[in-house]
């Protein structure tokens, strides 16, 4: 089966900002996700990802880039992942799901 964004992006959702006790997918800090299938290899991915932080001096971010390239690399399939941590555009709490802003209790 042809891996595909939605697929990383459920396993990303195992990212949990250890302060917020969010998935990242569901704070919105997960601006792309491209998997481009390797040339010549029949179901075999790089998957490259640009994320963001809540903030530019984010504690937490070696753990979450870390534990994303471990998540999206850990997919059958994947064999090189790529992480970029963007600011632009900054996150604002805007970006979150429904979900997060029930665990948050922001409405």
């Amino acid at each position: 089966m042809p891996l595909h964004e939605d697929h990383v992006r459920e396993a990303l959702k195992k990212v949990i900002d250890p302060e917020l006790f969010v998935n990242i997918v569901d704070l919105g800090l997960i601006y792309v996700v491209d998997v481009v299938p390797l040339e010549g290899e029949e179901e075999k991915y790089t998957v490259n990802i640009e994320m963001t932080m809540t903030s530019p001096m984010c504690p937490a971010g070696p753990q979450l880039v870390a534990e994303t390239r471990q998540y999206a690399g850990e997919m059958e399939g994947v064999e090189g992942v790529e992480v970029k941590v963007v600011m632009d555009p900054p996150w604002t709490q805007d970006m979150m799901t429904d979900d997060a802003r029930d665990q948050l209790g922001i409405f």
